[in-house]
């Protein structure tokens, strides 16, 4: 059966209706030589136009197809998104150049364009990447599809651990379906206190996404906490200062008395009396303010690199009370303020030891390599933590004769260096574990 002319090919169609187009002239050109030549001449010559007519039609079919085959390729690439490939002959006042313009115009247009979107894509993703705030993006079925720097440090893991993980397992379903704003106080593998939660929806490919973003509200408010504390601790220091001073005038004016001559029979018992009274107090309070200004003095880390493991090994060396068990970790080098840091764990240490003292049982130090941190665990065995949050206010404690700074030092310490510190009691046992973290960032594992 002849297919209809609708159902051939372009090129076909092309060809065929060149050669119709040459019928009569074919046809004219039989009759006349019929009457010009003889038979045998007239079908030779009739034969050679035929083919020479054919010849030309089979060029006029590619010259009108090869154009097309050109702009087929020319979009095709730019289907596939490669906006390199160029049409020549691309001219004004030529129907197929103005086509071929016209495509070239395009595909300089979406290249443009291309670029532009992925430098806003690479900075947007260069921005999410290093804001200090957790950023998680869900699917439609809720389950991760992004999470930036931050995002893993809250969730202490590697995103390829968690794409694809739903929101449930990782303890964030609950905030999928918050409305707006919202501000909540709790514990994530990376960090705990109070956070505020936003969640929004959005869009991609059509399908609905939520995205929720976590901010650390407990690290401004410590640090304006700090700075008001500041300002009282020099207020203090000032008054105690004043106080000083006829403190010490006394101390001047007696030690004058005890130079007059004749002195009354009991001199030297009030005298002396006056003179330890009057030098104790001053001591004590300059005591007081040494400890208590110590912490608007702190200065700023000067970091070089420590072996992290040899830091710990000393400081548990330095307590001689009792024994601190120390389990072997890795070697790690970090760079750090050692003295800082030294001072920090031994704050830590002596706590959970004046914790565990008497009590007869053991202090533990660990510490371990997790993901882009360094966790040091202090856990000891004794009566756990009081139900109170002012354990980092300054002043505040609950050991007889405690200064209560040591707390709130260690952890102005550690924050200083981009860590952590988190006080908590022990699930698995009787007792309390002190959980410092600081970042592996500049670290290189010892060999």
């Amino acid at each position: 059966m002849t297919p209809s002319p609708s159902r051939w090919r372009y090129e076909t169609r092309t060809l065929l209706a060149t050669l119709l187009a040459t019928v009569p002239a074919l046809a004219a050109l039989a009759v006349a030589f019929g009457y010009l030549l003889t038979p045998v001449i007239a079908v030779l010559a009739w034969t050679g136009v035929a083919a020479v007519t054919l010849a030309l039609a089979a060029e006029v079919r590619r010259r009108a197809i090869y154009p097309l085959q050109t702009l087929s390729n020319l979009l095709e690439a730019l289907r596939e998104g490669d906006y390199s490939l160029r049409g020549a002959r691309a001219r004004r006042g030529d129907a197929v150049g103005e086509v071929v313009w016209e495509i070239n115009a395009l595909a300089d247009t979406l290249r443009s364009q291309r670029l532009a979107v992925e430098e806003k894509s690479a900075l947007l993703s260069k921005v999410i990447e290093t804001l200090d705030i957790a950023v998680f993006a869900f699917d439609g079925d809720g389950f991760l599809k992004l999470a930036n720097a931050a995002g893993e440090r809250l969730l202490g893991a590697e995103f390829s651990r968690l794409d694809g993980r739903p929101a449930r397992s990782l303890g964030l379903a609950e905030y999928i379906d918050m409305p707006g704003v919202g501000l909540v106080e709790r514990s994530f593998p990376g960090a705990s206190g109070r956070w505020e939660v936003r969640h929004a929806r959005f869009r991609d490919d059509g399908r609905p996404h939520d995205l929720i973003v976590i901010s650390d509200l407990s690290r401004a408010l410590r640090e304006e906490e700090r700075l008001a504390w500041q300002r009282l601790l020099r207020v203090l220091g000032h008054e105690l200062n004043n106080s000083l001073t006829p403190i010490r005038s006394m101390t001047a004016t007696l030690a004058k008395i005890l130079a007059h001559d004749p002195l009354p029979e009991d001199w030297r018992e009030d005298a002396a009396s006056g003179l330890a009274i009057v030098s104790d107090r001053a001591e004590s309070l300059s005591r007081f303010i040494g400890r208590y200004t110590s912490l608007a003095r702190l200065p700023p880390p000067s970091p070089r690199p420590v072996a992290f493991d040899e830091l710990v090994q000393r400081v548990a060396r330095l307590e001689q009370r009792i024994a601190v068990d120390i389990a072997p970790g890795p070697a790690v080098q970090l760079t750090i303020d050692p003295d800082q840091i030294e001072q920090a764990l031994i704050n830590l240490v002596q706590n959970a030891v004046d914790a565990t003292l008497g009590i007869g049982r053991a202090v533990a130090l660990r510490w371990y390599v997790e993901g882009d941190q360094v966790r040091v665990e202090i856990l000891d065995e004794g009566p756990g933590l009081p139900p109170s949050r002012n354990l980092f206010v300054p002043f505040f404690t609950t050991k007889p004769g405690g200064s209560g700074i040591g707390l709130v030092l260690a952890r102005q310490i550690v924050e200083a260096h981009g860590g952590t510190l988190s006080l908590e009691n022990r699930s698995d046992a009787r007792g309390c574990v002190a959980r410092l973290r600081l970042p592996l960032e500049g670290a290189a594992h010892a060999s």
